[in-house]
């Protein structure tokens, strides 16, 4: 008999398409879209892919993993909201940035359980 796989809550697996589509965007973006003309691409997506990685290694617990991409994610979040402020150019690359950041982070407070009130 095997055990039945864990559920994800709804709002978790928002959570996870965030940080999938935040993921694939820094792809897009720095490797397709809109190279860099200053770094290497290889040293632009190891800056911008693998922290995005690093919380894969927590994923059996899905609430643990949200929450390092949370924290990660804040760092995402200020760079959309500089390249939005200062390249016309990939303004909406880095909406896209800021909205799946804020998608991320609505996802892990909506998720938050709170303690019952005595």
């Amino acid at each position: 008999m095997s055990a039945a796989a864990p559920t994800v809550a709804p709002v978790y697996r928002v959570g996870l398409a965030a940080w999938a589509a935040l993921l694939a965007l820094q792809v897009v973006w720095h490797a397709w879209l809109a190279p860099s003309p200053l770094l290497p691409t290889w040293l632009v997506l190891a800056l911008t892919v693998l922290p995005l990685l690093l919380p894969l290694l927590a994923i059996r617990n899905v609430r643990r993993a949200l929450l390092w991409t949370g924290i990660l994610a804040l760092f995402y979040f200020s760079h959309g909201v500089a390249e939005a402020w200062s390249a016309a150019d990939t303004r909406w690359l880095a909406g896209a940035e800021i909205a799946l950041t804020l998608l991320l982070i609505g996802a892990l407070g909506a998720g938050v359980r709170r303690k019952p009130a005595h």
